[in-house]
Formats: structure tokens, sequence, C-alpha cells
């Protein structure tokens, strides 16, 4: 498993009152962690960002060797434990600000703004996170920060989800991505859960007290 976060130091310093986009992934699947993804653009920025899941997976795996080369990024990774503990908005909100105070200690600089995707921030739901903050619904296809941090999470997910897989092959993840398909939910029924399942949620815990 790769380190809760981690951030691009080799990159090209950020410009002062830097904004950062952020987005998550993984919060509907029923294995594996959520993982947010913040990203500082880079002048010029990437070419053709866009919502991570409006893009063919070769173009997102492009896309976030671009960003990652170019930008400033991070991740921040919370793992089943703890969102079974908080819930899965806890836990996601969780992640976006660790993803967010990783890229702000690599920087070594405060942002003017975060710019989050969807209807909420972090901002008075996690006593840590003490940024500027600014929820847009549909970020991630109109904001292009907020679409490089969905590119780097949703691949940072998928790649762990992958390394998964190879433990626990008979639940598809390294196709489903730990999200309830068929495939997934037939595997379950055989083979029960395993660690990497999130017993919170309902197709899992019903099993868990069969």
């Amino acid at each position: 498993m790769l380190a809760p976060f981690t951030s691009s130091l080799n990159a090209p310093a950020a410009t002062k009152r830097y904004v950062i986009g952020v987005d998550e992934a993984g919060r509907g699947p029923l294995a594996g962690p959520v993982v947010a993804g913040a990203v500082v653009l880079c002048k010029p920025r990437p070419s053709g960002l866009d919502d991570s899941k409006k893009l063919s997976a070769a173009r997102r795996a492009e896309l976030e060797a671009t960003i990652k080369r170019r930008c400033r990024w991070a991740v921040g990774v919370v793992e089943v434990e703890e969102i079974d503990r908080l819930n899965i908005f806890g836990a996601t909100m969780l992640a976006m600000t660790r993803a967010v105070a990783a890229l702000c200690d690599a920087i070594g600089e405060e942002p003017a703004e975060v710019l989050v995707d969807g209807n909420m921030t972090p901002r008075g739901r996690r006593e840590e996170w003490c940024w500027n903050a600014r929820a847009i619904v549909g970020g991630d296809a109109i904001e292009p920060c907020i679409s490089a941090a969905s590119i780097i999470a949703k691949e940072h997910r998928d790649r762990l989800m992958r390394e998964l897989a190879l433990a626990h092959p008979h639940y598809g993840w390294d196709r489903n991505a730990g999200y309830g398909t068929p495939q997934h939910l037939a595997a379950l029924r055989e083979h029960g859960p395993t660690p990497h399942h999130r017993r919170s949620f309902a197709p899992v815990a019903q099993l868990t007290l069969l």
C-alpha cells in the first residue's frame, strides 16, 4: 500500500496566493479506501482536463502523468477502518483535509482558496481544516483545477484497488474498483467479506449478520 498522502516535491513552485482544486474518488464502493486529490495547476495548464469519469482510461493516464510532472499535487487516503468508524461522509472530509494539508506543507504557503467538488466542504466539519473553501456542484467538469484533482484521485485509487486485487482475486477489484457489481456481490456471497470491505455498507453488513 502507498503512504496516506504524497506530493510532488520537485514540481515548479506555485505562484503566490494560489488556488487548490480538490475532489474525491471512492465514496460509493463496497471495498477499499476513499481517496482525495488536491492540485495546483501549472501555467499553461494541461489541455483536455475534464471530469475523470468522462475520460477514457488511456486519456486519464496521460493527463495524470502530465499533472504529476508539471503541477503541484497531493493525495489523501482514508482506509476502511476509518470509513466504518466515521461514516463515508466523514471519511471523505478527512481525505480532502489530508490531501490539502500535504500539498500546503509541500508548497510552504497557504492558498488563497480551496475549490471543492460538490455542495459541501470540510470547513467546519474537520477541526484541522483552516483554509478558505468554496464548494462547486459539478466542479469536476467546470473548474480545471478540480478536474485535475478528480483525475489524480481516481487514478491513485484505481491503482490501490488493482494492488488489493492481487491478494483477493475473487472480487474483480481490478475491473470494478470495489463497486457493487453483480460479480462483486456474487463473490461476497460465496467467499464472504475481506478486511478491505466496508462493514458499515449495507450489502456487506447484511452478510456479516447471516
